[in-house]
């Protein structure tokens, strides 16, 4: 290919040989003016090639700053190492101890006489700090509330979510080996283990974000780290109705189900926000009730105190010593719960979940994947048939329509806005089909010029068969909640 400036000779050079021929003598006024066009067009292949060759400068000084600066951190985080009093470091508080960095620190850069001035001091200490202390790139990105999705594919990218879009981010790390010490320190932190021989891991975060690894040979492209952020102040039910996600007629009647115990289930796709909306209906389980969580990773956050949180154990290396949702499940009804709330229902466990709602364990709370209400109920009824069930699709629908009385349905919009787009009551059976009746329900009308959704929440006019059931709890609904109505 040769240097810019050879291919800068090379491209002026056939400029010349393309240009055109001398115009007949007929006309010589446009011969002064064709070449002038040719000089034109060769002075704006000159002056790309000069951007060119600018960007690309740019982009190795780039580069070598960040290597530079990398290096420079790897160098000082090992000499820290050997300053450190490990016997000192157990009598010392978070804060103290992130304070007697900070001066080591200081004293280290004084002593390798770093170039810097005083912000990137202060970038290369905190960044070091955090690299010690806490989960060293990502500690930023943590911080910040505001981020509800962290995303790293391999050490150079680094995406997150905001405001339900996408953005890549200058973080990175030094290497993919420097990311896998992330990873490896935030599973150890709940005892499970990545390595080549188990690549793949699910854990969580202190604040209760949930955290999902895989690794090389799984991972062609690097270790891959996605971390679903949930805020360290739990939402509350008007901070949905705040974010439009739904009405406040929806919302009473929401918190009505769940204070007289009907047995939900929380359908949607992935980041829909049903473990969300799953948390913030469990708010509404009075206080002297006694509550069992169920999940495969511990993320629900009950305010109430007399909750007892259960998490399922994967298997060991050699593929013993792993506890399921359904043993789980199972072992939970010995455990004399007033209300069992499992995290989501995908495997054998459904059937547990569905005879405990059939045998006195009313108010009940789940969530499932499915695209719609209707295909929840279909998604339960295969989930039973993969359990190893083998009664016909008639008995399995009564089973389900008996001991499940509201769907809830939750969707993300393309603005990245969830909204709960349907709230059905399960009527019971109609020949061999379960019959629902849509009790509110949102529809979409369009989109703003900026891609934000344009809807309405509509009231369809429907008494619940729940009404009465609310009504002998003492529970006064809005007169006018059930009246045919759109909410803009």
């Amino acid at each position: 290919m040769g240097t810019l400036k050879d291919q800068i000779a090379r491209w002026s050079h056939s400029a010349k040989q393309v240009a055109p021929s001398p115009a007949p003598a007929s006309a010589p006024a446009s011969a002064p003016a064709s070449a002038a066009s040719d000089a034109s067009a060769q002075l704006h292949v000159v002056d790309a090639l000069s951007l060119t060759e600018t960007a690309l400068a740019t982009k190795a000084k780039a580069t070598t700053e960040a290597d530079y600066y990398a290096e420079t951190k790897t160098r000082l985080h090992q000499k820290l190492l050997t300053r450190i009093d490990l016997n000192s470091i157990e009598s010392l508080t978070f804060d103290q101890l992130r304070n007697q960095l900070g001066v080591l620190l200081v004293e280290l850069i004084e002593e390798e006489a770093i170039p810097l001035n005083d912000h990137e001091r202060a970038k290369l200490v905190a960044d070091l700090k955090n690299e010690i202390m806490g989960l060293g790139p990502l500690e930023p990105l943590l911080a910040d509330p505001a981020i509800s999705e962290i995303m790293v594919n391999g050490y150079q990218y680094v995406y997150i979510e905001k405001s339900g879009c996408l953005h890549l981010t200058d973080i990175r790390f030094n290497d993919n080996s420097h990311l896998m010490k992330i990873i490896d320190k935030i599973v150890s932190r709940v005892g499970r283990r990545i390595d080549e021989s188990s690549p793949m891991c699910d854990a969580r975060l202190p604040d209760g974000s949930r955290v999902n690894a895989i690794i090389p040979p799984l991972a062609l492209n690097g270790p891959v780290l996605t971390i679903r952020r949930f805020s360290v102040t739990p939402l509350r039910m008007p901070d949905l109705i705040q974010k439009e996600a739904l009405t406040p007629a929806m919302a009473e009647l929401l918190s009505a189900l769940v204070k007289v115990k009907s047995n939900i289930i929380i359908s949607g796709g992935t980041g829909s926000g049903k473990t969300t909306l799953l948390n913030i209906l469990s708010s509404f389980i009075p206080e002297y009730e006694r509550i069992i969580t169920l999940e495969d990773t511990a993320e629900l956050q009950l305010q109430q105190r007399h909750v007892i949180r259960i998490e399922a154990r994967p298997a060991n290396i050699e593929g013993k010593g792993e506890i399921n949702m359904h043993a789980l499940v199972k072992n939970s009804l010995r455990m004399r719960p007033d209300r069992i709330v499992v995290g989501e229902v995908r495997s054998t466990e459904v059937i547990d979940m569905l005879q405990a709602m059939n045998t006195g364990h009313d108010g009940s709370l789940t969530t499932i994947h499915a695209n719609s209400p209707r295909d929840a109920l279909a998604r339960l009824e295969n989930l039973m048939g993969m359990a190893g069930v083998t009664l016909p699709s008639k008995v399995l629908r009564q089973v389900i329509a008996s001991a499940i009385q509201f769907i809830v349905h939750v969707s993300r919009q393309n603005d990245g806005s969830r909204k709960v787009t349907s709230i059905q009551e399960i009527c019971g059976m109609e020949g061999d089909v379960i019959t629902t009746r849509e009790i509110f329900f949102f529809k979409r009308t369009g989109t703003r010029p900026d891609g934000s959704v344009i809807g309405t929440f509509i009231t369809t006019g429907i008494l619940p068969k729940v009404t009465e059931k609310i009504h002998t709890f003492g529970i006064e609904l809005s007169a006018d909640m059930f009246e045919p109505k759109e909410n803009d």
